[in-house]
């Protein structure tokens, strides 16, 4: 997933790209307010964090700007502004989230990770999700691949339903571990090596036309190549 940082504090921004790199993220970084709109307003983020206090142009008028616009990616504040009334502010000018300064990391990571489970589950409104000849049916909790229903597991559900979503896009081992398991990748551990064969066992072994595939080196995407 693509976040974009906008944080003016040169050590504070580089802590926050080089943590959120090495948690999986693809991240773009900026350090003034112009800057930050600009690429809020022709970029596709998932994600953007935000300071509010930034030079050219702060950031509440950022979050306005966007919102204006039709951005409906979620947008989680950074402050050292404490008071409940700026809080509410953010939050009523349409922030996702608001995170005090200082903060721990692993909080912050917490709290991304919610923003876009929200998010990837906002996708669509669509209860049935389908690609090729397999459908996902999100209420009933069913899946099917041609006439045949197929028995999943409630992660395999999970994992299969966060890879329809993102169908075309490789995702790494870290983002799936974050969105299914909610945990930090572990590269000593094969969990996910391991429930993405069972899954592909049930979903691909019995059919000509793959849909998920192996990106060596990256991770995994479904996609309908056919």
């Amino acid at each position: 997933m693509k976040l974009l940082i906008v944080e003016d504090n040169q050590k504070m921004a580089d802590y926050l790209k080089q943590g959120l790199t090495e948690s999986g993220y693809i991240v773009d970084l900026l350090h003034n307010g112009v800057d930050g709109l600009h690429s809020a307003l022709t970029e596709d983020y998932d994600l953007i964090i935000l300071d509010i206090m930034l030079p050219k142009l702060d950031g509440l008028a950022i979050l306005k700007t966007v919102r204006h616009a039709g951005k409906q990616m979620p947008i989680l504040l950074l402050s050292a502004r404490d008071r409940v009334s700026d809080r509410v502010q953010g939050l009523e000018m349409g922030a996702d989230d608001y995170l005090i300064k200082p903060f721990d990391f692993t909080e912050l990571l917490a709290r991304i990770r919610t923003l876009l489970r929200r998010s990837t589950l906002n996708i669509t409104d669509s209860d049935t999700l389908k690609v090729a000849d397999l459908t996902l049916d999100i209420k009933r909790r069913y899946v099917m691949r041609g006439e045949l229903r197929i028995d999943l597991t409630a992660k395999e559900f999970a994992l299969l339903e966060l890879l329809i979503r993102r169908q075309g896009e490789v995702l790494s081992r870290s983002l799936i571990a974050s969105q299914v398991w909610d945990m930090n990748f572990d590269s000593d551990t094969n969990v996910i090596d391991v429930a993405m064969r069972r899954l592909r066992s049930k979903i691909d072994d019995n059919y000509d036309n793959k849909l998920i595939h192996t990106i060596r080196g990256m991770g995994y995407v479904l996609e309908d190549k056919q």
